[in-house]
């Protein structure tokens, strides 16, 4: 009998590539059933899954009879929470810590949570306003605090992001405009292809990363290198400049512009996963993650659009 292995956001960016890297995976496929967890099980995307043999359930995250549900039977669990979907910090750790009960008491034998950092705790109090990280780690701790076996993927910053900062000027050059210096660090994921790289070696390598974090992300790269490799492969000019603050929240809305000005500053100290090596998170992979090379020469016509 092959395990079941349940992901939430089924449909989404890094559930979606979870689902995908283990229907790929010669070992995994065989060794694992899919359970993909998602709001609407009749959307394409859902159904696309469903006619490759994954078992489609809708669940929601705020219900822990409906989470329960979802989990059943489990052997592994991955879970991603989303925060920008309600905006709301506690509503993000309540579904989160219903998912680590659930867990708890249907004895899963892994559960890989996608987390964050805690900035608050990372700044010493500096940068107090990135709840979409800090609400992650509170409920990593809690996973860990209740006793569940898990491992921590943390995803790196989404490469996709950066198709809407490079904008396109006049005479086809790019512009990236930001609020941090060239000291910023960016450890750049493309988290469609990736996700399910690191999930897998994860699970395969369960019993060494229990209760570890691995860190989800190419390499660091500064502003300086995005645009000069963004250029080598594209052969159009880009350039980036640093704008203070206040002027670059003027460019979001009201509702998340400090929110996402503290995340950028943490680019610069101390560092989005606070200073942590990338190197042993990348020797537990079997396939190399995707370079910011990689992913503007597979999406060059996104950057053109």
């Amino acid at each position: 009998m092959s395990k079941l292995i349940t992901v939430f956001g089924a449909t989404g960016n890094q559930g979606g590539s979870v689902i995908h890297t283990l229907l790929a995976d010669p070992v995994l496929s065989r060794e694992f059933r899919i359970r993909g967890i998602t709001r609407d099980t009749s959307k394409p995307a859902a159904k696309e899954l469903a006619e490759k043999g994954v078992e489609l359930m809708s669940a929601d995250l705020s219900s822990v009879a409906s989470v329960a549900r979802a989990i059943q039977d489990a052997h592994t669990v991955f879970l991603v929470t989303n925060y920008w979907e309600t905006m709301s910090r506690d509503t993000e750790y309540s579904q989160g810590k219903n998912v680590a009960d659930a867990a708890k008491a249907a004895g899963v034998s892994h559960l890989i949570f996608s987390s964050l950092i805690h900035v608050t705790e990372a700044t010493k109090g500096a940068l107090p306003n990135v709840p979409h990280f800090d609400g992650k780690a509170d409920i990593e701790k809690y996973i860990r605090a209740i006793g569940v076996p898990a491992t921590f993927v943390l995803p790196g910053y989404f490469m996709s992001n950066l198709i809407s900062s490079l904008k396109k000027e006049e005479e086809d050059s790019y512009q990236m405009v930001l609020p941090v210096s060239d000291v910023a660090r960016f450890p750049l994921f493309d988290a469609v292809s990736d996700t399910g790289k690191f999930v897998a070696a994860a699970i395969k390598k369960r019993s060494t990363v229990l209760g570890k974090d691995i860190y989800e992300a190419a390499d660091y790269y500064s502003p300086s290198r995005i645009v000069k490799e963004f250029t080598e492969v594209t052969g159009k000019p880009a350039s980036w400049t640093q704008v203070p603050a206040d002027q670059w929240k003027q460019y979001l809305p009201p509702a998340m512009a400090q929110e996402v000005l503290e995340n950028y500053l943490l680019l610069e100290a101390p560092g989005y996963y606070a200073g942590a090596d990338l190197k042993e998170s990348h020797d537990l992979l079997e396939q190399k993650p995707t370079t910011w090379k990689e992913f503007v020469a597979k999406n060059k016509a996104k950057f053109s659009a």
